[in-house]
């Protein structure tokens, strides 16, 4: 998963960023002021942002309700110091998903953040289940017919975000999208070489195969036909 933090105050966004590079293996952009956040917003598919209201150059308040004028529907979490209920009432009328007043705990922020990503793409569960392979997204760990799956970190991250769209094709592009920040290059085959590593752990041995290439479309997570 991709997510953007719009953060002025450097070290909480970087601490913010690095507790979701920890603890749930995501990659995080940070914009640390209102203008390159609505750029960084509307240039590129994140499955969630996290949005601080107190901002310079536009405001928290003014660029959530610019970026929901525009159709996006990805999922925002604020971050507010303001404890009025009149605030509050704004924020969510103006489109926001979720908020945490700071301070606040880093253990709420990652079962929020997390939360709010299964919503968006219809998981109620943590727990993700395609045919006999079970995807544990708080203990990061994988299961096929009872027997555990060691990955990569890498490996991971590439089939988590497959699970949260069971059965759909996903592209190459939409995966180094999702799964890289914007300073990776993405004319490269390590898509590829997950998806062997991923289809040798997974399925290799198993009599039903979940992970299929569709020629010129991409990949997709899923218990029928499809190419290998």
């Amino acid at each position: 998963m991709r997510v953007l933090v719009i953060e002025d105050e450097r070290r909480l966004a970087e601490n913010v960023a690095r507790s979701l590079k920890e603890n749930a293996s995501w990659v995080v952009d940070i914009a640390l002021d209102g203008v390159n956040g609505l750029h960084l917003a509307e240039s590129v598919a994140y499955d969630l942002i996290v949005l601080d209201l107190m901002l310079p150059k536009l405001d928290g308040l003014e660029l959530l309700r610019r970026y929901r004028q525009l159709g996006h529907k990805t999922p925002v979490l604020v971050l507010t110091a303001r404890y009025e209920k009149q605030s509050i009432v704004r924020l969510l009328n103006a489109g926001a998903d979720d908020y945490l007043a700071k301070p606040f705990d880093l253990g709420e922020f990652l079962a929020r953040a997390k939360a709010l990503v299964r919503r968006a793409k219809g998981q109620p569960t943590p727990m993700l289940a395609v045919g006999d392979l079970e995807v544990n997204t708080v203990e990061r760990t994988v299961r096929r017919s009872g027997r555990d799956i060691t990955l990569t970190p890498m490996e991971y991250r590439v089939l988590e975000y497959l699970a949260h769209r069971p059965r759909a094709v996903v592209s190459k592009t939409e995966l180094l999208e999702h799964l890289y920040d914007y300073n990776w290059e993405k004319f490269s085959n390590v898509i590829e070489v997950y998806i062997s590593g991923l289809r040798r752990k997974i399925d290799d041995g198993a009599p039903a195969k979940l992970i299929h290439t569709m020629r010129g479309q991409g990949y997709a997570l899923r218990v029928g036909e499809g190419k290998r």
